[in-house]
């Protein structure tokens, strides 16, 4: 097992077994045979391998779906469907340690933001936390080069002032997601693979053309010749 993952696993095992983070990297490292100095030639904090845990989630569900031919050609409805599939399914082999992390994370949102405790849910997680922004970026990444893709394929409808903020709706559906599958308690969570259908399909439904982009168009053609 290399360092990297040997390191990785046995922080999860701590949190899970202690319900908080490690209190000294000098400690936790004796544990692991390595020396301090050693540690922190792999990770700078107990953060950092928790935002290492998060990215690994993303890299291994994206690496899942690339990795299948079916996937290559898809609508990129499809794919994103997809790729959120398989991201649960991953998930779901370590949700103890998942739903502990994403408590963390809302309680340190919540700690920013005293009013907003009572009614904190998904879309005032902390996403500038150190410990999602890896995630972050690497989702930004495949979200706009699956919207790029939805353009070409006319899947996409580019619209002025708002096709810059698809990549921030994308990831708010990500974290709504994360949300509701960390909530729910239904058998095999069959709810959260109707909540992927559904947030999936709306949100191309909104980013699509519609009738609006139609009458959009006709009216501006109206303007230009008459």
């Amino acid at each position: 097992m290399e360092t990297l993952e040997k390191i990785r696993k046995a922080y999860t095992e701590y949190v899970l077994e202690n319900g908080k983070q490690p209190t000294s990297v000098f400690q936790f490292a004796k544990k692991l045979k390595l020396a301090e100095t050693d540690f922190y030639n792999y990770y700078a904090s107990f953060d950092a391998i928790e935002a290492d845990v998060w990215l690994a989630f993303f890299q291994d569900a994206k690496a899942t779906v690339e990795a299948d031919d079916t996937y290559q050609g898809y609508s990129v409805r499809e794919k994103l469907l997809a790729f959120y599939y398989t991201w649960i399914e991953l998930l779901k082999a370590q949700r103890s340690f998942v739903t502990y992390s994403y408590a963390r994370l809302r309680e340190e949102g919540a700690a920013a933001s005293p009013i907003a405790k009572a009614r904190m849910r998904s879309s005032q997680l902390k996403t500038s936390s150190r410990v999602l922004q890896p995630f972050r970026e690497a989702f930004f990444d495949y979200a706009r080069d699956l919207l790029a893709e939805g353009r070409e394929s006319k899947e996409v409808e580019p619209r002025p002032f708002v096709t810059d903020r698809y990549p921030n709706a994308l990831w708010s559906q990500t974290l709504f997601l994360l949300d509701f599958w960390v909530r729910d308690v239904s058998r095999n969570f069959e709810k959260t693979d109707t909540a992927i259908e559904k947030a999936v399909n709306t949100a191309f439904d909104l980013i699509g053309r519609s009738p609006l982009d139609t009458l959009f168009d006709f009216a501006k053609f109206i303007y230009q010749n008459k």
